[in-house]
């Protein structure tokens, strides 16, 4: 498990390219029946993924979390962005599909991960908060999720936005996730751009073309900077910067706040004519 500081935005405006990557870029999400976690001290949030090919991955603790068990103090959402797969939930089984979600509340001890096939295995994200309650364990097809159209072809960022894990649809203590498509010929993201000093906020980039490359624009709404992502990586958002990009392809992206709600237009937004 990596770890990140918090950064203030005066320091980042310091920042070269390579301490840039180093504090917010998240790389090598999935790798082969292992499990890959970054823990965040902005809200503690920890990203990650799970890609297990020839074996069964199970969830352990980790030392920086100082818990008997992962979810001993803090509850998770999982997509599945590879093939199919199973997660097992104190011995009850969950198949998740392609773009499936699933929510796993406080307390849930026993956690594994498998693909349906070694030759197409799946790959679990994974994103987890603190948490003080218990909410039940919900799987969510990505099917039976509507999603709102949003933007358009004129401004390149016609996109259907799902809601997982919200307010008004899976329940949870703090976290909100869900996931955005961008139409064929469509690269903008999050644009008008805005901050939530409430909630850090995670963007995980997939379904990028080989040798696509988004480029991410972070920092103060008046200064600026970018981070070059390449696919099935993903990037954290402190509560004071904006986080939206531009690829040079359409792509998807899950998003996953964590924070002081989970409301998911508490935001403040910026006019184009404020940015630098």
């Amino acid at each position: 498990m990596e770890k990140r500081y918090s950064i203030h935005p005066t320091q980042a405006k310091q920042f070269g390219t390579e301490e840039i990557r180093k504090n917010f870029l998240v790389e090598n999400l999935f790798l082969a029946d292992e499990i890959s976690l970054c823990y965040s001290l902005d809200d503690r949030i920890i990203v990650g993924g799970v890609a297990p090919v020839s074996k069964e991955v199970k969830l352990e603790s980790h030392d920086f979390i100082k818990a008997d068990y992962f979810l001993e103090r803090r509850e998770l959402g999982i997509f599945n962005i590879g093939e199919s797969g199973k997660i097992f939930v104190d011995g009850e089984e969950y198949i998740l599909q392609n773009r499936d979600c699933l929510y796993i509340g406080l307390g849930c001890k026993d956690i594994k991960f498998i693909s349906d096939s070694e030759s197409n295995p799946a790959k679990f994200y994974l994103v987890s908060a603190p948490a003080h309650k218990h909410y039940p364990i919900q799987h969510v097809a990505f099917n039976d999720v509507p999603g709102d159209a949003m933007g358009s072809h004129e401004t390149a960022n016609k996109r259907t936005i799902r809601r997982m894990i919200h307010e008004k649809g899976i329940q949870s203590c703090q976290l909100c996730m869900g996931m955005t498509e961008l139409e064929s010929g469509n690269v903008w993201n999050s644009m008008p751009p805005h901050v939530h000093d409430r909630r850090v906020e995670v963007y995980m980039y997939f379904d990028m073309k080989k040798d696509a490359l988004m480029f991410h624009m972070m920092g103060e709404p008046d200064e600026t900077r970018h981070i070059v992502m390449k696919n099935e990586e993903a990037v954290i958002s402190p509560p004071w910067s904006i986080h939206s990009g531009a690829a040079t392809s359409s792509y998807t992206f899950i998003w996953a706040m964590a924070g002081e709600n989970y409301t998911y237009e508490d935001m403040d937004t910026f006019p184009l004519s404020d940015m630098k």
